[in-house]
Formats: C-alpha cells, structure tokens, sequence
C-alpha cells in the first residue's frame, strides 16, 4: 500500500479528558460550575450545575478509577487496555501509539458525543469555547494526523458565534453540529446566518449522532433487544436534518458548504436520495401549479445536490461498499470509531479486507485516503509516506 490511511470519525469521550479542562480554562465568573470530577458511591463522575453528567476513568486524587468491564466491550478492552486509567484516547503520545498499532496514519477526532448544556446561555457558550481551545493544545503534537472536529453549541446564535470565532482564530478544519439535541428546526430563518457563516468560513460541517440515554430496561432480553434499537435511534437523529438540508434547499442556497453525515451508516442513504429524486420528478411535473403558489425551493434533484456537497462516513458498513454504484466512490470516507464500542480497531486492517476485497484498488483508495486527504488537505502526507 503506498498511502496512508485516514479514519474520519473517531473520539475523544468525557471518561477520557483531563479533569482540569474547564476549571482551568473558563472565565473566573463561572468556574465555581465549571465541569470537574468527583467521586460517587465509590465511582469517579464528571458533575456539572449539581448533575452528573459522565463517568471519569483515570486518576483523581491519587486514586484510580478503572474503566469497568460490563455487557459491552470498547475498542480499548479488545486491544487489551482494559483498565484504561492512563486515558489513552486524550494523551497525545498513547493515541498516537494506538494508531500506528492498527494501521491508521489520521484520525478526524469528534468530542463527547453527548452534548454539553446549560439552560445559562453564556455559561453553555463558555463550556464550548474551553473545550475547543484545548483541543487545539491536544491536536498540535501532530496537526497533520490529529484533525480535532470542534464543537458548536446546539442552537442557532451560539452555533454562529462559535464558528466565527474558529474561523478567526485560525486552524480549524471541521465543526460539529449535534442535531440529535438541537431544538430549533434547521430550516427556521433564525439558522441563516450559520449557513451563511459556515460557507463563508470553508470550515466543513458535520452531524454527529448523539448519545441519548433512555430508561434501564427490566431483564437482560429487554436490555438486550432496547441495544438492537441503535441503528434507529441513529438513522432517527439524522433523517429529519438531511430532509431539511437537501429538500429545505439550505445545501442548493448554500453550494459550498461542505456537509458530513457521522456514524449513521451510509448503507441507508441510497433508497433514501432515489426517492427524493422521484418526489422531485413529481413535483415538477405540477411546476406550473407550485410557482402560482410560492414554488418549492428546489432546482436541483435531489442526488444532484448529494453528490455534490455531503459525504458520508461508515466503519463496517458492506452494504454502503456495495451501493457505490449511486454513490460514486467520491463521496464515502471510511472511519475506525476509535476506542467505541463500534470500532474496528485494532483489527481496522481486518475488517478493510473484509468489506473491500470486491472492489478495485482505485476505490479501495478513494475510500481510505484520497476523499479524505481532499476535503481535509492532506495531500502532501502521501507523498512524505512515499519519500
């Protein structure tokens, strides 16, 4: 293999960061509520305002809190780590060591997953400038192969103010939008001004799905059969915001933003874009009666605007490998999950032979390096490899 392989969606969770972030990164006026560790019956957990909002898994102190082994095993437990007090995923040095373990030169490093709030707006704004700043500090031991996603708060005017604040300060490739939790529709007026900031800054968007914590199920078969329930709960938190990118005309008034679709699968997308483009069809076969009533605010068909502007990413997804034909292959970037549960790591090898052996060498490519050394500008890393 001449080229080196880039993963575009793995994480740097809560359990992991340093339980100084925000106490030594946030305005005086609020690190009395800034998020800090504590311990709890015994456990160590992230509190923030009085609530606990994530488990901690390292040393506070000077005690170790060990990672758990449960029902579900992380990446990390595969790989043999299973006490992880040391906090691979957020020590520069360790994840590194990680991804030269399995093969993988660039990680696109999304943060928690689930979202950080305050109903105090200023306070929620602060929370996501610290963390951002500090993954900018993490991402520089190796800014070509540690692409930190940034985090914008989940609301129209924080979201905006963020991102312009990113774009001025320099360096950041991608930010992410958790649409899972965000409460105003994307297609509301009051997002303008994000999509206008967005593609006036060329900073990359994604949507991430969140993890959204239901009820503890009663026995182990519904325990079991509420985990089969992931995939919807995935798709669920997707499908509305594509429906509003694609066919709110937010992506046709907007081409140049550049938009990833984050652990969601892609296998799902195809059926999904072909039947737009026959509602499309539909729709301007009665063009004559839309335009005497305000017209629809597509030009384009649908599929169209897909390839075009969204991309989408996927760990072990054959069925996305597969549908390449609507796809193309320029428009999927492969990813570990790195240290999920979900992830191919430390067998990311394994599993590439396992979903791409059918496939030509110039695909095969495609989707472990060149889109992604595209859309992030990483070109010259091939050729440092091939030097």
């Amino acid at each position: 293999m001449d080229y080196n392989i880039i993963s575009c969606d793995d994480h740097l969770d809560m359990q992991f960061l340093p339980p100084d972030l925000w106490t030594s990164r946030l305005p005086d006026q609020f690190k009395d509520r800034a998020p800090q560790v504590e311990e709890r019956d015994g456990k160590a957990v992230w509190m923030c305002e009085g609530k606990p909002i994530a488990s901690f898994y390292g040393e506070i102190n000077g005690n170790l809190y060990p990672l758990k082994i449960s029902n579900l095993k992380t990446a990390l437990d595969r790989g043999g780590h299973i006490a992880n007090t040391e906090r691979r995923p957020a020590i520069s040095s360790l994840r590194l060591h990680d991804m030269d373990r399995d093969g993988v030169y660039a990680q696109v490093i999304y943060g928690p997953i689930t979202s950080l709030d305050s109903e105090d707006v200023e306070f929620r704004q602060a929370l996501y400038v610290a963390y951002n700043d500090w993954l900018r500090d993490f991402c520089s031991a190796a800014p070509d192969r540690l692409i930190g996603v940034r985090m914008l708060p989940p609301a129209p005017e924080g979201a905006t103010a963020e991102i312009l604040r990113l774009a001025k300060q320099g360096g950041t490739k991608q930010a992410n939008l958790q649409v899972g939790v965000v409460k105003t529709p994307l297609r509301d007026p009051s997002w303008e001004p994000f999509w206008q900031a967005v593609e006036e800054t060329g900073i990359i968007l994604s949507f991430h799905v969140v993890l959204i914590p239901g009820k503890p199920a009663p026995g182990p078969e519904a325990a079991a059969f509420e985990f089969m329930q992931g995939p919807k709960s995935q798709i669920e938190q997707q499908i509305t915001p594509f429906l509003e990118m694609i066919g709110g005309g937010i992506l046709e008034r907007h081409p140049k933003i550049r938009l990833i679709m984050a652990e969601s699968g892609a296998g799902w997308m195809p059926w999904l874009v072909q039947d737009l483009d026959h509602r499309y069809c539909q729709l301007t076969e009665c063009a004559e009666h839309w335009e005497a009533h305000g017209g629809f605010p597509m030009k384009m068909k649908p599929s169209e605007v897909f390839k075009r502007q969204i991309y989408c990413s996927f760990q072990d997804d054959e069925a996305a490998v597969t549908l390449m034909r609507f796809f193309g292959d320029g428009n999927l970037l492969w990813a570990s999950d790195y240290p999920h549960p979900d992830s191919t790591w430390p067998n990311s090898h394994a599993a590439i032979e396992r979903q791409m052996s059918t496939i030509s060498p110039e695909s095969r490519r495609k989707l472990l390096h060149d889109n992604a050394a595209a859309l992030y500008g990483l070109q010259d890393e091939a050729r440092i490899k091939a030097a």
